[in-house]
């Protein structure tokens, strides 16, 4: 393995954290809010990391597939134990409940601890969001912008981190990917704030939300999310982004390239819409016929909870928990599947979901018609049988995780409906669940162990479990599961 260079890449990380948190020292010292040095500290200590690893000299500059799975792995970890010591400093929380609220934050969960975020300095605030910003695209796609500086290709970095079974290209270098899918990241930031600030939002208060919603993350600077919110402008307004935000990017740059044959031949687009449309129906009238009054507050609070849940973005507009049986099981499913491959969204992700319908649907043809050559396309694209066994994997491992963690989890006392909802809502980087961790509560009751133990399952969730598992796989068994 090329340590030196995998050193230096992460130095590189470890800077630009540091230019993320400016903004919230800068806001700190403005408003003396006393947070200063929690983020003089952790800033002074990566830019000395930092600096002495990328001055590290180093002679190969070519990094192989287990190479950029432990840079994406470690980046990880590095800014998460980095970017809990302003929590850990200014807001005076344990260093165990630091971690996981900003891991949740940098995995674009959402799961808090915190129950009083109205008393934090909002520089504090401020971070906790930015986290959101910066995971939801992944601090190693903008790195990667950056790696042609350095000399280095970024391919095994690029694969590793994006979400979805197919790492893919929108433009002919993966430099030129990743900066244009920032340019698109920015795009949306900057129009999502504009109209959120038209709406009547505050500009610290539009600059949270923008962060929290183009994230798909969740963290809220009002401590009930949106619930006592009035405006009805702003719910639809982050309704309609949550959805664009869970949205494969390459439609973006598709549309910015008027190719829209291929945008309306996509088919995870097309299910895309109709599961979450469909959704939003089926609750709306739910709700209309099991207790609201208005079919409008029916359909608003079904419109922003079903795009919530489903782009994992976890803001809560209403308590759901207080819904009926069926609109809680639509949220249940919409959880679990998640958002777009290519997105900021977590779970499953549609396109393996719709590769899945297709595989049962070639399956039932294969009883009648055995010697039938049938393959499985996606976009009009013939797809290999090595793509097809890499998401017959990935679910399998995601429902072996998540059965044997609800297991893990239930020791600590809470409930079946609790422990699996805490296990499903981690791992695919929702953040509220049912139960005990319902839209009015949250982690805070789990002792260290289990919110470290959800932390670990937020960042498999986030990195999509082969990355890690690879990690710790030796001879030809890391090379299969690289493949996947």
């Amino acid at each position: 393995m090329n340590y030196k260079l995998i050193s230096k890449i992460l130095g590189h990380i470890l800077l630009i954290e540091t230019a993320f948190m400016a903004p919230s020292l800068i806001l700190s010292l403005v408003e003396r809010d006393g947070s200063t040095y929690g983020f003089l500290i952790p800033m002074a200590l990566a830019v000395f990391l930092g600096l002495i690893l990328i001055n590290l000299k180093v002679k190969k500059r070519s990094l192989s597939p287990r190479d950029g799975i432990l840079i994406v792995t470690a980046s990880w970890i590095l800014v998460s134990l980095v970017g809990a010591i302003p929590l850990y400093i200014a807001a005076d929380m344990t260093y165990v409940d630091s971690f996981f609220e900003i891991v949740s934050g940098f995995t674009t969960t959402g799961a808090t601890v915190i129950s009083n975020i109205e008393s934090f300095p909002r520089s504090v605030i401020f971070w906790r969001s930015i986290t959101h910003w910066i995971g939801g695209m992944g601090i190693l796609v903008f790195t990667v912008g950056l790696l042609p500086k350095l000399g280095v290709g970024g391919f095994q970095i690029f694969k590793a981190e994006s979400p979805g079974p197919v790492a893919g290209k929108i433009e002919s270098t993966i430099s030129q990917s990743s900066k244009r899918l920032y340019i698109i990241y920015i795009i949306l930031s900057a129009v999502l704030f504009v109209c959120l600030k038209i709406a009547g939002m505050s500009v610290f208060d539009s600059l949270v939300h923008t962060f929290g919603v183009l994230g798909t993350g969740g963290f809220s600077s009002y401590g009930d999310s949106f619930m006592s919110y009035k405006g009805n402008a702003v719910h639809f307004i982050l309704s309609f982004f949550m959805f664009l935000s869970a949205t494969n990017f390459t439609i973006y740059s598709l549309i910015s390239r008027k190719k829209f044959k291929e945008v309306l031949q996509n088919d995870e687009l097309k299910l895309w819409i109709l599961i979450t449309l469909g959704s939003i129906i089926l609750i709306a009238i739910d709700l209309f016929l099991n207790g609201y009054s208005s079919a409008f507050m029916a359909f608003r609070d079904s419109a922003f909870q079903v795009t919530s849940i489903s782009s994992t973005s976890g803001f809560a507009n209403a308590d759901y928990e207080l819904w009926p049986s069926f609109s809680k099981f639509i949220l249940l499913i919409l959880m679990i599947f998640g958002g777009c491959a290519g997105s900021t969204g977590g779970g499953i992700k549609i396109t393996r979901i719709s590769l899945l319908l297709k595989l049962i649907k070639r399956e039932m043809k294969r009883a009648t018609h055995p010697k039938a050559v049938l393959p499985i396309s996606a976009d009009g694209k013939i797809l290999s049988d090595e793509v097809v066994l890499g998401i017959n994997a990935y679910l399998g491992t995601y429902f072996i995780i998540a059965i044997i963690s609800t297991g893990i989890v239930t020791l600590s006392g809470v409930d079946v409906i609790t422990g699996f909802s805490s296990v499903a809502t981690t791992l695919s980087n929702v953040g509220p669940g049912f139960g005990g961790i319902g839209p009015t509560k949250n982690f805070e009751f789990y002792n260290d162990f289990f919110k470290l133990y959800f932390s670990v399952l937020m960042l498999l969730g986030r990195l999509e479990f082969f990355t890690i598992l690879a990690l710790f796989t030796r001879g030809r068994h890391r090379k299969d599961i690289i493949k996947l």
